[in-house]
C-alpha cells in the first residue's frame, strides 16, 4: 500500500487512516504550560548564586527592572528566539554555548530585553555567563531541564 505523509495530511489507497493519526497529532509545546516568565523564580531557588543580572533601567518606568533577570532573559531568548526545547539539556547547553560565542550568533536586535530597558543587557549577561565555571553552567542546565521537564 501506498501513503504519503505531509503537511499533517495522510494520503493513500485503502489505508486504515485511524491508526496513523497518533503520529501526526500535534503536542501542545512544552513552553505555553510553564511561562518563562516563572520559571526564572525557580533558577533562582534553586540555584541562588546565579548571577541576577537585574540593574537594568525600564524605558517604561524609568526605574531598575528588578524582574526582568538573566535567567528570565536566558529562557526568553532559549524558547522564543531560538525556539529550542526546553526539556532537553543538549539544547540548554547550546543555548549556552551562543552565550560563550562557541556555536550560533547572538543578535543586539533579537535579545530580551532590547526593547524594553534603556541599555541592552546583551553583553552582560554574556559576560555574566562567560564567568561561570563549567560546573555552574552544568548545573544550570540541569536545573532548567529539571523544571521544565517536571511540568
Amino acid at each position: 500500500m501506498l501513503f504519503l505523509v505531509g503537511a499533517g495530511v495522510i494520503l493513500g489507497l485503502g489505508i486504515d487512516k485511524s491508526k496513523y493519526t497518533a503520529f501526526l497529532t500535534v503536542q501542545p509545546a512544552l513552553a505555553q504550560r510553564i511561562s518563562p516568565g516563572e520559571v526564572w523564580q525557580q533558577v533562582y531557588q534553586q540555584l541562588p548564586n546565579f548571577p541576577k543580572e537585574n540593574q537594568y533601567i525600564s524605558r517604561e518606568t524609568g526605574k531598575v527592572a528588578e524582574n526582568n533577570t538573566l535567567a528570565g532573559r536566558l529562557i526568553r531568548y532559549h524558547v522564543y528566539v531560538k525556539e529550542r526545547s526546553p526539556a532537553y539539556r543538549l539544547d540548554w547547553k547550546l543555548t549556552l554555548a551562543d552565550y560563550l560565542n562557541a556555536n550560533e550568533t547572538m543578535y543586539d536586535i533579537t535579545y530580551p530585553g532590547h526593547d524594553t530597558l534603556r541599555e541592552n543587557p546583551i553583553e552582560g549577561d554574556r559576560a555574566a555567563i562567560a564567568k561561570l565555571t563549567r560546573s555552574q553552567r552544568n548545573a544550570l542546565a540541569q536545573v532548567l531541564t529539571n523544571i521544565f521537564s517536571l511540568n
